[in-house]
Protein backbone atom coordinates (compact mmCIF):
# COMPACT_ATOMS: atom_id res chain seq x y z
CA UNK A 1 0.00 0.00 0.00
CA UNK A 2 1.11 3.36 -0.64
CA UNK A 3 1.32 5.90 1.89
CA UNK A 4 0.13 9.36 -0.30
CA UNK A 5 1.14 11.66 2.93
CA UNK A 6 5.12 10.94 1.48
CA UNK A 7 4.15 11.82 -1.91
CA UNK A 8 1.98 15.16 -1.54
CA UNK A 9 4.83 17.48 -0.15
CA UNK A 10 7.13 16.33 -3.41
CA UNK A 11 4.03 16.81 -5.63
CA UNK A 12 3.63 20.17 -4.07
CA UNK A 13 6.78 21.24 -4.69
CA UNK A 14 7.16 20.01 -8.56
CA UNK A 15 3.32 21.57 -9.20
CA UNK A 16 4.00 25.34 -10.35
CA UNK A 17 0.77 26.20 -10.18
CA UNK A 18 0.93 26.32 -5.93
CA UNK A 19 2.85 28.80 -6.21
CA UNK A 20 1.23 31.58 -9.00
CA UNK A 21 0.22 34.84 -7.75
CA UNK A 22 -3.90 35.20 -7.50
CA UNK A 23 -3.00 37.61 -10.37
CA UNK A 24 -0.82 35.48 -12.66
CA UNK A 25 -3.52 32.58 -11.71
CA UNK A 26 -6.47 34.69 -12.99
CA UNK A 27 -4.46 35.46 -16.11
CA UNK A 28 -3.74 32.26 -17.32
CA UNK A 29 -8.10 31.89 -17.84
CA UNK A 30 -8.13 35.30 -19.02
CA UNK A 31 -11.79 35.58 -20.61
CA UNK A 32 -11.79 32.07 -21.48
CA UNK A 33 -12.49 30.47 -17.80
CA UNK A 34 -15.56 30.93 -15.83
CA UNK A 35 -17.01 29.94 -12.48
CA UNK A 36 -20.46 30.31 -10.92
CA UNK A 37 -21.42 30.84 -7.96
CA UNK A 38 -24.80 31.07 -6.15
CA UNK A 39 -24.92 34.99 -4.20
CA UNK A 40 -27.55 36.63 -2.30
CA UNK A 41 -29.31 39.69 -4.08
CA UNK A 42 -27.65 41.94 -1.22
CA UNK A 43 -23.68 40.70 -2.04
CA UNK A 44 -24.37 41.63 -6.03
CA UNK A 45 -25.75 45.08 -5.34
CA UNK A 46 -22.47 46.19 -3.66
CA UNK A 47 -20.71 44.35 -6.33
CA UNK A 48 -22.48 45.60 -9.34
CA UNK A 49 -22.85 49.75 -9.81
CA UNK A 50 -26.10 51.01 -10.84
CA UNK A 51 -27.70 47.59 -10.13
CA UNK A 52 -30.32 46.86 -7.56
CA UNK A 53 -31.60 42.97 -6.90
CA UNK A 54 -33.83 41.73 -4.32
CA UNK A 55 -31.63 41.39 -1.31
CA UNK A 56 -33.20 38.03 0.19
CA UNK A 57 -32.96 36.63 -3.39
CA UNK A 58 -30.25 33.86 -4.03
CA UNK A 59 -28.72 34.52 -8.17
CA UNK A 60 -26.44 32.64 -9.80
CA UNK A 61 -22.93 34.95 -10.47
CA UNK A 62 -20.85 34.00 -13.58
CA UNK A 63 -17.48 35.86 -13.32
CA UNK A 64 -14.37 35.19 -15.55
CA UNK A 65 -10.86 33.56 -14.18
CA UNK A 66 -10.29 37.47 -13.42
CA UNK A 67 -12.59 37.92 -11.12
CA UNK A 68 -15.02 40.14 -13.63
CA UNK A 69 -18.72 39.50 -13.89
CA UNK A 70 -20.08 38.13 -17.12
CA UNK A 71 -23.79 37.45 -16.43
CA UNK A 72 -26.13 37.62 -13.51
CA UNK A 73 -29.55 34.85 -13.40
CA UNK A 74 -31.97 34.05 -10.72
CA UNK A 75 -32.12 30.44 -11.75
CA UNK A 76 -29.17 27.45 -12.76
CA UNK A 77 -30.95 26.91 -16.09
CA UNK A 78 -30.58 30.05 -17.35
CA UNK A 79 -26.52 30.36 -16.47
CA UNK A 80 -26.78 26.74 -18.23
CA UNK A 81 -28.42 28.13 -21.72
CA UNK A 82 -26.60 30.94 -21.50
CA UNK A 83 -23.05 29.17 -21.47
CA UNK A 84 -24.26 26.92 -24.31
CA UNK A 85 -24.06 30.20 -26.36
CA UNK A 86 -20.66 31.38 -24.66
CA UNK A 87 -16.74 29.61 -25.92
CA UNK A 88 -15.70 29.91 -22.08
CA UNK A 89 -14.79 26.52 -19.64
CA UNK A 90 -16.59 26.44 -17.00
CA UNK A 91 -14.23 25.62 -13.40
CA UNK A 92 -15.80 23.86 -10.76
CA UNK A 93 -15.73 25.56 -7.09
CA UNK A 94 -14.77 23.34 -4.08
Amino acid sequence: MMDKRNTEGAFDDANPLKHLTRAQFAALGGDAVAYVKSVSGFMLTGLIEDAEFDGATQYQLVMSADGTPLMVADTTEAVTEWLGDQNIGVATLH
